[in-house]
């Protein structure tokens, strides 16, 4: 029988889990149970389907990631330096998510988006939400570093929107081919598409 007292965090955490190492079409409530260590009604008590438990998770997720994000992207820290460490952190990150699921896992919130957007309206504007908010962080650290005269771009949105698409397409095509490497040299490309010579060492935030 499971523990009834953090049901609703294991669910939450499976969920997590299961969509890294499988995918959203791939999870059912009986996996979802199973991983958890949660009867059905467990599941039924906290949720009505499972996709407003891939809702909460989502949700879930983004409150871990968003403080992490608010001290990479610090307006003390010099905007091409925010960028730097923000790619350094990526890398540093699926590394450990690697160790632990054996593989890369690319975006999480992508990874919904894509399995359950044609689908699951609702969870599709969720994820866009999300991805929206990420793509702010780096608007506000490119318009500092245009201001200061650091990168050229007459459409600073445009240019964060297509270097946020181009960090999640090397995530993906990363996970596709469990290549470390395309990670590592996340940040160097990164650069190169603003048209920044990268720094020869990236430092941490």
């Amino acid at each position: 029988m499971g523990r009834t007292s953090d049901a609703r965090e294991r669910l939450i955490e499976a969920t997590i889990d299961l969509i890294r190492t499988r995918s959203y079409a791939a999870v059912t409530v009986d996996a979802l149970c199973e991983a958890a260590d949660v009867r059905k009604g467990s599941f039924y008590h906290f949720f009505a389907s499972k996709d407003e438990l891939v809702l909460a998770a989502l949700q879930s997720h983004w409150e871990t990631r968003r403080p992490v994000l608010d001290r990479l992207f610090s307006p003390l820290t010099p905007p091409l330096d925010r960028l730097r460490n923000y790619f350094a952190d990526i890398y540093q990150r699926q590394a450990q998510l690697k160790k632990r699921y054996g593989h890369f896992v690319g975006c999480l919130f992508s990874s919904v988006g894509t399995g359950a957007g044609e689908t699951n309206p609702e969870i599709l504007a969720k994820v866009q939400e999300i991805l929206s908010s990420y793509e702010r962080y780096y608007q506000s650290a490119l318009t500092e570093a245009a201001a200061r005269g650091e990168v050229r771009a007459r459409d600073i949105e445009g240019k964060a929107r297509s270097l946020f698409a181009f960090m999640e397409g090397v995530l993906s095509q990363a996970r596709i081919h469990d290549d470390e490497e395309m990670i590592r040299k996340l940040g160097e490309n990164a650069f190169r598409f603003l048209g920044v010579e990268p720094a020869r060492k990236t430092r941490r935030g």
